[in-house]
């Protein structure tokens, strides 16, 4: 049986330009993301503070006590030894300090010192920033769930 494209509704052009709006599409996301990325990276460091910094002065302050580096870890959901040099820089910044876990003598828990705590909310405060100022280039509200719900798909 003899085909064509020409009884198609969706011509071979159609087919290529679709494909390559799909790769544009792909392409500026990942730009976008990188962008948004460097704003986030940017303001972080005007604080001494890092993105990956933060998540773990976040865990701490959610939690309320002092974490071992495994629950640190898994709640970044990271590799231990990650979350150990991301620990030695914390305290070396004065952020966090080891103490002995209570329950376990072999293990160590990061705590949050007043500085630490400190340096968390001035780091909250920018990123919150940041936040408002990469939505505020959407028309309101509604562009914002939107395009919530479209990313979403994606994950």
């Amino acid at each position: 049986m003899y085909y064509s494209d020409m009884n198609s509704s969706v011509t071979e052009a159609d087919r290529i330009a679709g494909e390559g709006h799909r790769e544009s599409v792909v392409i500026s996301l990942i730009e976008v993301a990188r962008s948004v990325e460097d704003q986030i990276e940017h303001s972080l460091s005007e604080h001494g503070l890092s993105w990956a910094k933060l998540g773990v002065l976040s865990r701490l302050v959610e939690a309320g006590e002092p974490l071992t580096l495994g629950e640190i870890a898994a709640k970044l959901q990271c590799v231990r030894s990650n979350v150990t040099q991301l620990i030695d820089r914390l305290e070396s910044d004065g952020l966090v300090r080891r103490v002995d876990d209570p329950s376990d003598r072999r293990s160590i828990r990061a705590e949050l010192t007043e500085k630490g705590r400190e340096r968390h909310h001035v780091g909250a405060e920018a990123m919150n920033e940041v936040q408002a100022r990469l939505l505020s280039n959407l028309g309101g509200a509604a562009e914002q769930v939107a395009l919530g719900h479209l990313l979403q798909k994606l994950g």
